[in-house]
């Protein structure tokens, strides 16, 4: 579902890569969280996958697409395939949370009888639907992100990748929203969640990725926790590959339209 081959990126003036030489495969209909110190790479890995950068070595396939092969005019096309959540919500102010979560289902080239189908199915899953008529400036910061969470699945994408998406929230609120990534989850989307939240990586024990100078210090496949300190960076072996263990790498042609 979401495979990095050896993937490293160096920002221009910058003496150290953001990531180095990073291999990590996740299957379909995991959840995973992916920690590290601010700096670690983790912002630079998301936008590895949604194309907002690209590799300066190494593969990147995603859903079964190589990005190596979506050309320019596509990534557009491309995105869509994905939801993203952001812990600043993005919203539309003068749209209501209706005609929010409507907008993402027209970009995408929805018919207006399906988006009237499925935007209340949507609300009624994020538990907002009473809230369908009100602005962003009317509800609070869970409600925003619920919309927002809402917005990004809408399309029923096949990976939900959630950037710090509790970061201003309060610890109440910050359950609910994971409950719902969870149950988001269960019925089949693959989650992808960078966060600095101890406890919330703690109390689900899920899959946990951890980041370190832009490389990847420690997977912890199951029952993972929240651990920066104790793990080492590991030196680099020049002229080793690294491969991810029961997947060949092939080039692929992938035409999105």
């Amino acid at each position: 579902m979401i495979l990095l081959e050896n993937v490293t990126k160096t920002y221009s003036g910058d003496k150290t890569p953001a990531l180095d030489d990073v291999s990590l495969h996740i299957e379909p209909n995991e959840f995973v969280f992916l920690v590290g110190k601010s700096g670690a790479g983790k912002s630079t890995l998301i936008k590895m996958i949604t194309k907002e950068e690209k590799p300066d070595a190494g593969k990147i396939v995603i859903g079964g697409i190589d990005l190596e092969y979506v050309k320019k005019r596509y990534i557009p096309n491309y995105r869509r395939r994905l939801g993203v959540v952001f812990q600043d919500f993005k919203l539309l102010p003068r749209r209501t949370v209706y005609e929010n979560v409507a907008f993402a289902l027209e970009i995408a080239g929805m018919s207006g009888k399906d988006i009237r189908k499925t935007v209340p199915k949507v609300l009624e899953l994020v538990d907002l639907l009473d809230q369908a008529k009100k602005f962003p400036a009317q509800l609070s910061g869970g409600q925003k992100q619920r919309v927002s969470i809402a917005r990004s699945v809408a399309r029923q994408p096949k990976i939900l990748i959630a950037d710090e998406p509790t970061a201003n929230l309060d610890k109440l609120t910050t359950e609910e929203i994971i409950e719902l990534l969870k149950k988001i989850n269960d019925f089949g989307t693959t989650i992808l969640v960078t966060t600095h939240n101890e406890n919330i990586v703690n109390s689900l024990q899920k899959r946990v990725i951890t980041l370190k100078d832009g490389k990847v210090v420690d997977d912890q496949k199951r029952g993972g926790i929240y651990k920066l300190d104790d793990v080492k960076t590991p030196k680099t072996q020049t002229g080793r590959t690294i491969r991810t263990p029961g997947y060949a790498m092939k080039k692929k042609k992938v035409m999105i339209q």
